[in-house]
């Protein structure tokens, strides 16, 4: 008798799966959290016995671990540009920052010996959270500019002494609005600081496949650009804005001309 009682609720899941893309989208979402959550799990243990600790070198790991992630969800990743990432020494990488998704692209192409800045709060996100840790990942509280500007001071002498590469989203938070955000200057005045390259990377836009107020979540492909890198040596803090201003510009080409189905705006976000 039991079993009979079981039978509709058995049927109700691939019938929601089939006819609901609200359901799926949560669906799809929920999985995706709970398999990197999972793949944490796994990976912590193989990061301490690797390296001891915390370490940027633990990276490898994370790579190794989430490149597969994108085949359950039907997405396909084009790169273009892979000869821009052949840069000899540390440099920041700065890209835009559509939704969580992002992680497959960055892991697509993360070069070695290269870690990223993140908001503070990630810290506390369970097995993720201390595998990011264990990764040498510079995390920033965003609600305080002296916390974060004094981080960053500190992470142009790390690159420098420990010869890593650093992965900023300027925009400083997630933006699906079909367009970039304004940049925040502390990436550039991470690069300045340092006198290293920085090499803008653009994801293209994922508005033919997730839609997180429609709540759609689709196979789909994303298109990363590696764009050339832009030299900062001999900059000082006064080139700072004009700096960000060219690194947008370039960018906001770049989002445009590989994203489909996205609104053509009069000009550009103003700073």
């Amino acid at each position: 008798m039991d079993v009979v009682w079981m039978l509709p609720l058995l049927l109700l899941f691939p019938l929601l799966m089939w006819t609901s893309s609200t359901f799926l989208f949560y669906f799809k979402k929920f999985f995706y959290v709970a398999w990197m959550m999972l793949l944490a799990l796994l990976g912590i243990p193989v990061c301490l016995l690797k390296s001891g600790g915390r370490d940027v070198e633990n990276m490898r790991v994370i790579r190794a671990m989430v490149r597969h992630v994108k085949y359950f969800f039907g997405l396909r990743i084009e790169v273009s540009g892979w000869e821009h990432l052949q840069t000899v020494g540390p440099y920041v990488i700065i890209s835009n920052h559509q939704s969580s998704l992002d992680v497959l692209g960055m892991m697509e192409i993360l070069p070695d010996r290269c870690t990223t800045i993140a908001k503070k709060e990630l810290v506390y996100a369970g097995t993720v959270g201390l595998i990011c840790w264990l990764s040498g990942i510079v995390f920033i509280n965003r609600k305080k500019t002296s916390d974060a500007k004094s981080v960053m001071a500190d992470a142009a002498k790390t690159m420098l002494d420990q010869q890593i590469r650093l992965w900023v989203f300027p925009e400083g938070t997630r933006n699906q609005n079909g367009d970039l955000l304004p940049f925040k200057k502390g990436a550039f005045h991470l690069a300045v600081q340092a006198q290293v390259p920085i090499v803008p990377v653009v994801f293209s836009s994922y508005n033919s496949f997730y839609l997180r107020k429609e709540k759609q979540f689709n196979s789909g492909t994303i298109k990363l650009k590696i764009l050339p890198k832009i030299e900062t040596k001999g900059m000082t803090s006064e080139d700072v804005s004009s700096l960000s201003d060219l690194s947008h510009s370039l960018m906001r080409t770049a989002f445009l001309e590989i994203s489909d189905s996205v609104p053509q705006s009069n000009g550009p976000l103003k700073h």
